[in-house]
């Protein structure tokens, strides 16, 4: 965005954010700015997304992303979901879990309800279900009042 063409439109997304919590916001950027991303992430998590302009070929799963995050859901590219939880697997708290996990919950941070997972993933609807109750128990995501353990999962997997 103008002026400088860098960071405004992140910046942007994320005043929006603090000043109306309730609108939903997608970025559409050149590149995963990390603490403008994990930033994005750590307040509401309802109703937002960030997709990679580059990656933004197919209008069908553009809409996709549109249509989830004006509905109150999650939208990320899994390029950026990939970038944003790089990092060493010595400090990494998710090293637990297993491989099928890990792709569970990859598509969890895009926003993925149960369902579209096990088609993605050409599994059934209740081995999703077992993956993400391992995912909670190896995390230790107890259930808590007010809290989605399905977005603090998201959230850890994202480095928050």
């Amino acid at each position: 965005m103008p002026p400088t063409h860098t960071d405004e439109g992140l910046r942007a997304a994320l005043e929006i954010r603090r000043r109306r919590p309730e609108v939903g916001v997608l970025v559409l950027s050149q590149y995963v700015e990390r603490r403008y991303a994990n930033e994005l992430l750590s307040g509401e998590s309802r109703g937002v997304g960030y997709l990679l302009k580059d990656r933004v070929v197919e209008i069908d799963e553009f809409l996709d992303a549109l249509d989830r995050v004006g509905r109150g859901r999650a939208a990320f590219d899994p390029e950026v979901v990939r970038r944003l939880m790089a990092r060493s697997t010595r400090t990494d708290p998710l090293a637990r879990l297993t491989a099928r996990e890990r792709e569970v919950l990859a598509e969890m941070a895009q926003g993925h309800a149960n369902r579209a997972i096990a088609e993605r993933l050409y599994v059934s609807q209740s081995a999703v279900e077992k993956h993400i109750n391992a995912i909670f128990d190896k995390l230790e995501l107890t259930r808590t009042a007010g809290y989605s353990r399905r977005v603090m999962a998201v959230l850890r997997y994202l480095g928050t």
